[in-house]
C-alpha cells in the first residue's frame, strides 16, 4: 500500500542536520533549493541492479495482467461470472503496475520524488485503493470458489452476473471512497502537525499516519485475510471428502448423473486450488508489510529505510505473480496468450475459439 512512500515517518536522512549531511557526502534531491530534501545515492551498480529488478516487476505486473484481461474479455468461452472476477482483480494489478511501481522504483532507488506534490498524493491514493481493491476481489473469489466446489450442481444460478457484478463494484467503490476520503481529509495526520511540519521538504513524498489509522488499514487487510483462511480451509477440507467419495465409487455403479457430478466437481476443485496459491501469495507478499506497519507506529517507526523498502516492493511484486500462477495451471491461458501475442485474436471469429483441452 502507499506506505511504502507515505507512511514512513522520515525521508532518508531527513532527521539530520544539512551539516551532517554535507560530512557524509550526501546531496540534495535539488541542489539549487535550500529547502531541499537530502539523499544519500547509491552507487552505480546496486543502482542498475535495483532498477533492472523493480523495472522486471513492472513490466512484468502491466503485460501479465493485461493478458490475463484481454483472455477473458475476448474469448466467449472464458465469460463467465468467476472469470469476471479475476478479469477485474487483474484490473487491480494492472494499474499497480501502471501508475504506482513505475514512479515507487524512481523514488526507492533515487530516494527523492521528482513526480510533484499532487502525484505524490495521488500515487499514494493508487497505491492504497488498488492494493484494497485486490484483497477484497480474492476474498470474493475465495467465497465463489467454496459455492462451486460445495454445490457444484446449482453454483451456476447462486453465483450469477448480477452477483459477480455486485461484487465487483463493492471491491472497487469501497477502497476508493476510503482511500481518497482518509488521505484528503488530512484525518491521517491529526496529532502528528509538528512531525509533518519538520518533515515538509521539496523532493519528499512522505506522510504521516497516525496510530488509529495505522490500525483501522491493518483492521481492513485483517478481516478478508480471516475470511479467506476460514473458506480455504472448507474448500480443502470438502476437496477432501469429495476425492476420498469418488475413489469408493466404482465407475460401474456410478450413474450418470454421479459421474457427471463427480466431473464439475473435480473441475471446479481444480480451479479452487489454483485460486487459493494466488490467494497464498497475496498473503505472504503483503502480511509481512502490514505486520511491519502496525508494530512500527506503535514502536516509535523504527524500521530502517531499506527494510521498510524491501517490504514494500515484495508487496508490490504480488501484482506480477498472478499471472505467471494461472500460465503455470491453466492450459487454456497457455494457448489464449500464444493467439494474442501471435496476433491470432484479430482474425475473424477467433472470440470463438475453443481453449478448453478435449
Amino acid at each position: 500500500m502507499a506506505a511504502e512512500d507515505d507512511s514512513y515517518p522520515w525521508d532518508q536522512g531527513s532527521i539530520l542536520s544539512r551539516d551532517l549531511l554535507s560530512a557524509i557526502s550526501a546531496q540534495l534531491c535539488y541542489e539549487n533549493l535550500n529547502t531541499s530534501c537530502v539523499r544519500i545515492p547509491y552507487s552505480t551498480g546496486p543502482r542498475l541492479i535495483l532498477y533492472t529488478v523493480f523495472g522486471f516487476g513492472t513490466v512484468l505486473a502491466v503485460c501479465g495482467n493485461l493478458l490475463v484481461m484481454t483472455s477473458i474479455l475476448h474469448f466467449r468461452q472464458l465469460h463467465s461470472p468467476a472469470n469476471f472476477l479475476v478479469a477485474s482483480l487483474a484490473c487491480a494489478d494492472f494499474l499497480v503496475g501502471l501508475t504506482v511501481m513505475p514512479f515507487s522504483t524512481v523514488r526507492s532507488v533515487e530516494g527523492c520524488w521528482y513526480f510533484g506534490e499532487i502525484y505524490c498524493k495521488l500515487h499514494t491514493c493508487f497505491d492504497m485503493s488498488f492494493s484494497t481493491s485486490s484483497i477484497f476481489h480474492l476474498s470474493f473469489i475465495s467465497v465463489d470458489r467454496y459455492i462451486a466446489v460445495s454445490d457444484p450442481l446449482t453454483y451456476p444460478t447462486r453465483f450469477t452476473l448480477s452477483v459477480s457484478g455486485k461484487c465487483i463494484l463493492f471491491s472497487w467503490l469501497l477502497p476508493i471512497i476510503y482511500c481518497f476520503s482518509l488521505l484528503y481529509s488530512g484525518a491521517n495526520e491529526a496529532g502528528l502537525e509538528d512531525l509533518v511540519s519538520a518533515l515538509t521538504c521539496v523532493g519528499g513524498c512522505q506522510l504521516a499516519v497516525n496510530q488509529n489509522w495505522v490500525f483501522i488499514n491493518f483492521v481492513i487487510f485483517l478481516i478478508p485475510t480471516l475470511v479467506m483462511i476460514t473458506v480455504y480451509s472448507k474448500i480443502f477440507l470438502i476437496a477432501k471428502q469429495q476425492a476420498q467419495k469418488i475413489e469408493k465409487m466404482s465407475d460401474r455403479t456410478a450413474n450418470a448423473a454421479e459421474s457427471y457430478k463427480d466431473r464439475v466437481a473435480k473441475r471446479e476443485r481444480k480451479a479452487a486450488k489454483t485460486l487459493g496459491i494466488a490467494v497464498a501469495a497475496f498473503l505472504l507478499s503483503w502480511l509481512p508489510y502490514f505486520t511491519d506497519s502496525i508494530i512500527d507506529a506503535f514502536l516509535g517507526f523504527i524500521t530502517p529505510t531499506h527494510v521498510y523498502e524491501i517490504l514494500v516492493w515484495i508487496g508490490y511484486y504480488n501484482s506480477a505473480m498472478n499471472p505467471l500462477i494461472y500460465a503455470f495451471f491453466y492450459p487454456w491461458f497457455r494457448k489464449a496468450i500464444r493467439m494474442i501475442v501471435t496476433g491470432q485474436i484479430l482474425t475473424e471469429n477467433s472470440s470463438t475459439t475453443n481453449l478448453f483441452p478435449a
